[in-house]
């Protein structure tokens, strides 16, 4: 097992590098850079003299390695990494600060938002998912089968702004606030409880938007595989050996059933930044799916590259849990082998 972890996590770093050299290629060879983003120094003071603007530039070319073949400049951001372990400064979105203080800053909420949605998707299709293969072609089969259907089909920010039109503050239903979430109790002058209040308030709708398109798809899919298994030989078996049929459905038919919810699970991970890109900025919160956005928008390549690491990371975690949780789903499976 340990020799097996040791080689995936040598593969993974290979991968990585991979990764972020293509990163890295198609973030250069794309039209426009940071220096050609705006006219604004490094304090955010626009620069009048046309010498001075070319002198900064050149001076930001130069930091940023954008005066060197591509190849030399990946070397030498990867080489910056490996030995100071330093990403470099932002260069646009917050010019001069560096971009792992601003990830840090943003991972938070969102890692808190995807997780208390991954929770619910969890907590509702695993049985729904599981009931609905039990009772295959019945009512309430066909009756959940279209709402699925359904809420899988709906756009997420076309949903997103609907909640915004009937449930937030201007809409016909002011439950929620429209406004941006608070960025800090203290400047607000709220107590901890009033600030973890707002953030509620804020954070229930985007929630819902993470939650709906997930939930459907994966109650379908645990719906087939128990439904697979259920019509097996060993199912068969155990009825004949009078078992209850919860324990036959809970214990024989989804236990060999998660071996698939094991296999979605290694998508979770990058999920926690992908997934909330629209949302973050139909909702104007303050995570990492707007900061993508804006580095995007801006070209600001040191903050870019530090997503496509943080990002490239989650994703290679999510397959090796993976790959680890198959064996406490079935003890069957031999890694090594």
């Amino acid at each position: 097992m340990i020799s097996y972890i040791i080689k995936r996590l040598l593969l993974a770093v290979i991968t990585l590098t991979i990764i972020l050299l293509v990163s890295y290629i198609m973030l250069r060879l794309a039209p426009g850079d940071p220096t050609r983003s705006d006219m604004l120094t490094g304090t955010g003071e626009t620069v009048n003299s046309q010498s001075g603007f070319l002198t900064q530039n050149n001076s930001l070319r130069e930091k940023l390695n954008l005066d060197k073949p591509v190849l030399t400049g990946f070397i030498l951001w990867l080489g910056n990494i490996l030995r100071n372990g330093d990403f470099g400064e932002s260069a646009t979105v917050e010019p001069g600060r560096k971009v792992t203080d601003i990830i840090a800053e943003r991972a938070w909420f969102t890692i808190k938002l995807n997780l208390w949605a991954i929770f619910i998707t969890y907590l509702l299709s695993i049985p729904i998912g599981v009931f609905s293969a039990a009772r295959a072609g019945t009512l309430f089969d066909r009756s959940c089968e279209t709402v699925l259907f359904i809420l899988y089909s709906l756009p997420v920010m076309w949903v997103g702004l609907l909640l915004q039109a009937w449930l937030c503050e201007g809409g016909k239903f002011p439950i929620f606030p429209l406004a941006a979430m608070p960025p800090d109790p203290e400047t607000l002058h709220l107590s901890i409880w009033e600030y973890q209040w707002q953030q509620l308030r804020h954070t229930v709708l985007p929630v819902i938007c993470l939650t709906y398109a997930g939930f459907a798809g994966l109650s379908r899919y645990t719906r087939g595989s128990v439904l697979q298994n259920i019509h097996s030989d060993y199912i068969r078996s155990a009825r004949a050996k009078g078992l209850s049929e919860n324990r036959i459905l809970w214990k024989h038919a989804f236990g060999n059933a998660l071996i698939t919810m094991v296999t979605l699970f290694s998508g979770i991970l990058p999920s926690l930044i992908a997934g909330s890109v629209i949302v973050e900025y139909i909702f104007n919160l303050p995570g990492m799916g707007t900061l993508s956005l804006q580095a995007l928008s801006s070209r600001d390549y040191p903050l870019q590259m530090a997503l496509f690491t943080f990002a490239g990371t989650l994703t290679l975690t999510g397959i090796l849990l993976a790959d680890l949780l198959y064996i406490a789903v079935d003890p069957r499976i031999r890694l090594t082998k």
